[in-house]
């Protein structure tokens, strides 16, 4: 990709997507502090700078009306559990990983002289505001068995753990004569959870979203190419979408979304020229499928494994549900 197909990636449809995100709740980490949380190390996909301390303050044991806290030694074992999972193959080991972090494991440990078992939970699924959430772009994953990179767009983190990879694509690739921009964003989606590329994320994903300006598809973990699929919201959400892609950012977070980037100053002025903007396509789906509380309830109760496939409800068959619950 040249410099300026990234540029306008950027500002057509990658910077818009972090916009958003942002404002409904994602802390916005740059691709160096990414790198700083997950131990500096390309090949670690999980932010453990987050996730240690989230694991010791959420979880604790308690025995006849006594708190205490998992042991070092414990808090170190949960968190081998999830990262050193084997790669048996890409939908096995996502299976074990989806198990461990909806059922949480359970750890050894002496509390008033009596050695039991004890459970401990990765994510807080029933109470999201006690889960932190964390996005960060050009996340660099090296391949495996390889000093190569691949480098997903987007990924969003709940308590350090990607549960959602989204690729971004400039709308303009349409009027070069190929497939639809999004349809690009999948192949290379595709691509990247094979056996000698990055499945080490794709273990731990359980949405993947591929989106351009103009619209967007989604899927999870293995999903063929044809059945990748429209998302949406039900009922009038255009005002509650425009207010959110219009919020300003507070200086700080604004600084650390452009400052790295080789176009920084560019990049800025051309935000700042833009005005008010309406909702497009890609907005209308990530607010649809990624406010923080409706992707753990996706990943949560829509989920599931099926003959060895992994299947993510359709949004006509979330809403059913929906219904049918209430």
């Amino acid at each position: 990709m040249t410099q300026s197909d990234a540029y306008k990636e950027e500002i057509s449809s990658q910077i818009p997507a972090l916009q958003l995100l942002i404002a409904m709740g994602w802390q916005y980490l740059t691709p160096g502090e990414a790198l700083h949380l997950r131990g500096g190390r390309e090949k670690n996909v999980v932010l453990t700078g987050v996730l240690e301390p989230w694991l010791r303050t959420h979880n604790a044991i308690r025995v006849k009306g006594e708190t205490r806290p998992f042991s070092d030694a414990n808090i170190a074992q949960a968190i081998d559990r999830l990262v050193d999972e084997p790669l048996q193959s890409l939908l096995l080991s996502s299976e074990r990983i989806y198990e461990l972090l909806t059922l949480g494991t359970s750890l050894t440990q002496i509390v008033q002289g009596d050695r039991k078992s004890h459970s401990l939970h990765y994510i807080d699924w029933q109470r999201p505001a006690n889960n932190v959430y964390h996005v960060s772009d050009e996340f660099s994953v090296e391949k495996r068995g390889s000093h190569e990179t691949r480098r997903p767009a987007i990924v969003l983190f709940v308590n350090g753990i990607p549960l959602a990879v989204i690729e971004c694509k400039r709308p303009d690739l349409e009027a070069e004569g190929g497939e639809k921009a999004v349809a690009e964003a999948i192949s290379q989606m595709v691509r990247n959870q094979g056996e000698g590329e990055i499945p080490h994320l794709f273990v731990f994903s359980q949405l993947l979203v591929a989106i351009s300006p103009h619209e967007g598809l989604y899927a999870t973990t293995g999903t063929p190419r044809k059945v990748w699929a429209l998302g949406r919201e039900q009922g009038d959400v255009e005002t509650a979408i425009q207010g959110l892609i219009n919020r300003p950012l507070d200086a700080g977070t604004e600084d650390r979304l452009y400052n790295w980037r080789p176009f920084a100053r560019r990049v800025r002025e051309h935000f700042a020229a833009l005005g008010e903007r309406l909702p497009t396509g890609q907005d209308r789906l990530i607010y649809a499928l990624l406010r923080p509380e409706r992707l753990l309830e996706l990943a949560y109760q829509f989920v599931v494994y099926d003959g060895g496939v992994k299947k993510i409800a359709r949004y006509q068959q979330y809403f059913a549900i929906k219904v049918e619950v209430n």
